[in-house]
């Protein structure tokens, strides 16, 4: 029988990036109900899960090329091995997109060469070099145009995390796969 359980990194990787990204949408929900002098807090952690998220999208990207996913389990209709396919690499573009989108707008921010950020406030995250050099009228076209890019990318994720959600939940309770099994059961799943 072959293996239809992703490994135990992979799926570590999964489950951390997911946090990291519902951890970041709830901020910027809380942000604007809490006092003025509690929002930056809030901002800079954004900016840090973001750039942890970076980083394990990075690492779990290297993984899956290195290492083959599971098969997926008999029975599915080819549309939906497309579609779960193209959502799969929708998910991923998109989870570089965002951190990146990010970094480029804070580095682009009017006030980040004079206010360093701090990743968890253990150290000097780097802004982008040749991005904070541009001159003011061109660095706040970049800031605007990627905060812009930011907002619709997020509104992307929560589109096709709702779609990767609904199609996992389809075939675990409609199809009868155990699908969700492979992601987080630690035991054969089938």
């Amino acid at each position: 029988m072959t293996d239809r359980r992703y490994t135990s990194l992979a799926i570590t990787f999964h489950w951390l990036v997911a946090i990291g990204i519902i951890l970041n949408l709830a901020l910027t929900w809380i942000w604007d109900a809490v006092a003025d002098d509690q929002v930056r807090p809030l901002i800079d952690l954004h900016k840090s899960v973001g750039i942890t998220v970076l980083g394990l999208a990075v690492m779990r990207l290297l993984w899956r090329f290195t290492h083959k996913p599971p098969t997926l389990p008999t029975g599915y209709k080819a549309w939906e091995v497309r579609l779960s396919h193209w959502t799969h690499i929708a998910l991923y573009v998109l989870i570089f997109a965002m951190p990146l989108s990010g970094w480029i707008m804070d580095s682009a921010w009017k006030d980040a060469a004079t206010h360093p950020m701090f990743l968890f406030g253990l150290f000097e995250w780097p802004r982008i070099g040749f991005i904070l050099a541009l001159d003011p009228a061109t660095k706040l076209a970049v800031h605007d145009g990627f905060a812009e890019a930011h907002d619709i990318i997020g509104k992307l994720v929560y589109a096709l995390a709702g779609l990767h959600i609904l199609g996992a939940l389809k075939h675990q309770w409609l199809d009868g796969t155990r699908e969700l099994q492979r992601m987080w059961y630690t035991g054969t799943p089938e």
